[in-house]
């Protein structure tokens, strides 16, 4: 990467560690997604959480409720943060683009704000690699920052980042591209807790794999 360019996803949470939980862990909208979610789910479902973090609210909420989680980050930081944080769940430190996966393994994948630091054809391919991974009929819900942007410099509590999403329509038009039904999507405004934060768009969408 160029000097002055955006760091890698794992440097930057790497540094950020549970700060990113402080900040992000109070959204009312992720704490009702997960509780939506749970209302689908068979019990004990094991579930894929993509870009798990710290652990908390996504695979805390998951194994109270009796489900088996895979957690995947690729920052060693947030890893060890989410084994001490959910005992219950297993995580593992990998890019998910790369870590071999049984076709057909999961129940429901979660993919909570961690496609941003990927390009607009690995989020593609990735959102087709979860449909791959669901039993038919699995669950997945994606959460994203709807803006139509395409490697751009931001900074992120702090750190320089690249960043690439989509607007909203074409951001549920790649999941529903990639082999998905959406069943329901919450469109909110959420700032986190951190100093000069400023409110940003966030997309919720639970989908069903046709």
């Amino acid at each position: 990467m160029d000097e002055g360019r955006g760091r890698a996803a794992a440097t930057v949470f790497d540094e950020l560690g549970a700060d990113y939980e402080r900040a992000f862990g109070g959204s009312a909208a992720h704490l009702a997604s997960l509780h939506r979610l749970l209302g689908d789910l068979a019990p004990h479902s094991r579930i894929l959480d993509i870009g798990s973090g710290t652990g908390r609210p996504t695979a805390l909420t998951l194994t109270g409720a009796g489900h088996e989680v895979l957690g995947v980050d690729v920052s060693p930081v947030m890893v060890d943060l989410a084994a001490r944080n959910v005992p219950g769940a297993f995580f593992q430190c990998a890019d998910i683009r790369e870590l071999p996966l049984d076709d057909g393994g999961f129940d429901a994948v979660c993919v909570y704000f961690s496609l941003l630091q990927m390009s607009r054809e690995d989020q593609s391919r990735l959102l087709r690699t979860c449909a791959r991974l669901l039993v038919p009929g699995g669950r997945l819900v994606v959460a994203t920052v709807p803006l139509d942007v395409e490697d751009v410099d931001v900074v992120f509590m702090g750190q320089q980042v690249r960043a690439t999403s989509f607007g909203p329509e074409e951001f549920t038009e790649l999941v529903t591209e990639a082999g998905f039904s959406v069943l329901w999507e919450q469109s909110t405004l959420f700032t986190p807790e951190y100093e000069a934060a400023v409110a940003e768009p966030q997309l919720f969408l639970h989908c069903r794999r046709v």
